[in-house]
């Protein structure tokens, strides 16, 4: 039998509201400080905030065995993103050594016009995220690809990224697939399709926003680029001087893809992936099994004299995801004490003190989401610590599940991408190689959703409302226990 943890019967009590936030403001601003004067990176500002809420937990009265075990629990969170992470670095460096990648970018730019890649790249990408249901997954696929053929149009990396990060976000958010449309539907009892067709009146709009930029971007912008059709076909004839280049290599994304259509999961599709990247490295790139284990620990190098593609292909492998994987472990070992501690609950639920109606309690529900990103750095949980703190406001103030289902995507799901130190912006950093504060004004649909959802909430249009009596009913299904205080 699992031994209960220690501070369980103390995260019961409320915080003070000052003393809660107290770490969260330190770790914004060393984080601010750290990041714009002294341009490093985001560690230390997340451990620097780490012990400032270890501290104010021993204030608190909590004893270290307490903070252990929490910090503990934030990191074991981690943990699935952490091998997905390892996982993508050996895919990586097995596509590209294997010609994969290579591939995917030389028939990517025989087909593809400049000034239409960023809507391609996004409509790709909500495509295939939709089929397969998750964004994740695309990324580290089509993602990697397109990022190298928009950067080989000398498209700005920014731009590319936040065209992949809204196609991959559409499809994540849309599909039945997904963890986390599963996740937002089952927390709040709302039923999987009805949660997603009422997605419909936030996403769809925020997907048009979303084109109709990247369509205005790439004719006024892309398509007055620098880049010539020799420096295109410099790049191609870099690349087929360096690797294998064909068709057939292009079953291998594919065939991960069918994978996880058939349901296989993430973590083995991947691995299959891996495989066959090594398959190719060996037996079509002409390399050693020793070089193949190299480049999957170390990533692949190549001096090709061609910049431009030295810059694309040197990369991937094991060592190059573990700057990404520290950064994942500090954040969620910060999370893992706010969470466990009561201290983000104390914020919650001032929070929830002056969310009133319609507009104030979904408003406050799309901020608490973003929140519990910044601090917590994890996704997820900001789709459940906000769904075990507002279901009841909802039901009380007679508004149906299905609204929160989609607030708690809307603000949860979709601006994981912004906080640079979650598990998502870590995740985008590695695999494409842009920062968050670079791709955030173009990943469109992202900021956009929870903007629309926020209009809706004030107009009243999109919402859907319960009679007293769904309410009652309700109530007495989801909360048995309040019938028998009553009958008691």
């Amino acid at each position: 039998m699992d031994k209960k943890p220690l501070f369980e019967h103390k995260t019961k009590k409320e915080f003070n509201f000052f003393l809660a936030i107290t770490p969260l403001l330190v770790m914004i601003a060393s984080m601010l400080y750290a990041i714009v004067v002294l341009e490093t990176d985001p560690h230390l500002p997340l451990i620097i905030g780490t012990i400032t809420a270890a501290l104010v937990a021993v204030f608190s009265g909590f004893k270290w065995e307490d903070i252990e075990e929490m910090m503990y629990k934030g990191i074991r969170l981690a943990l699935p993103a952490v091998v997905i992470l390892m996982i993508v670095g050996l895919i990586i460096g097995s596509w590209i050594s294997g010609g994969v990648v290579a591939s995917m970018i030389y028939y990517g730019l025989m087909v593809i016009s400049p000034q239409y890649f960023l809507v391609t790249i996004c409509i790709i990408c909500a495509i295939v995220s939709l089929a397969i249901g998750s964004s994740w997954s695309t990324m580290a696929t089509i993602g990697v690809a397109g990022m190298g053929i928009g950067i080989s149009m000398e498209i700005n990396a920014a731009m590319i990224a936040g065209a992949v990060i809204s196609g991959s976000y559409f499809g994540d958010k849309m599909s039945p697939l997904s963890d986390t449309t599963n996740l937002a539907a089952g927390l709040t009892n709302t039923d999987l399709f009805e949660h997603i067709r009422h997605m419909m009146y936030t996403t769809i709009p925020g997907l048009v926003v979303a084109l109709a930029a990247y369509l205005i971007i790439g004719l006024n912008v892309i398509g007055n680029s620098t880049a010539s059709p020799e420096d295109i076909q410099a790049m191609m004839s870099g690349m087929s001087e360096n690797f294998v280049i064909s068709p057939w290599l292009l079953i291998v994304p594919a065939l991960v893809i069918v994978f996880i259509i058939l349901k296989v999961k993430a973590v083995p599709a991947l691995i299959a992936g891996v495989v066959l990247g090594v398959i190719c490295t060996i037996f079509i790139q002409g390399e050693t099994l020793a070089d193949a284990a190299s480049i999957l620990m170390n990533g692949y190098v190549l001096e090709s004299g061609n910049e431009m593609v030295d810059t694309l292909f040197n990369r991937g492998g094991l060592m190059d995801m573990m700057y990404t994987i520290a950064l994942t472990i500090a954040a969620l070992t910060f999370a893992g004490i706010l969470e466990y501690s009561g201290m983000l609950r104390s914020i919650m639920h001032q929070i929830l003190k002056i969310a009133k109606g319609t507009f104030g309690i979904i408003t406050a529900t799309i901020l608490s989401c973003f929140t519990t990103n910044v601090t917590c750095s994890e996704q997820y949980i900001s789709i459940v610590v906000p769904s075990r703190m507002y279901l009841r406001a909802y039901i009380d103030n007679k508004l149906h599940s299905k609204n929160l289902s989609r607030s708690l995507e809307d603000g949860g799901t979709l601006t994981s991408v912004f906080v640079p130190w979650n598990t998502c912006g870590v995740f985008i950093y590695g695999t494409l190689g842009v920062v968050a504060w670079d791709y955030a004004p173009f990943a469109i649909l992202n900021f956009t959703v929870p903007v629309i959802a926020i209009i809706l909430a004030a107009t009243g249009f999109g919402i859907t409302r319960i009679s007293a009596e769904e309410r009652d009913a309700y109530i007495a299904k989801h909360y048995p226990e309040e019938n028998k205080t009553a009958e008691a």
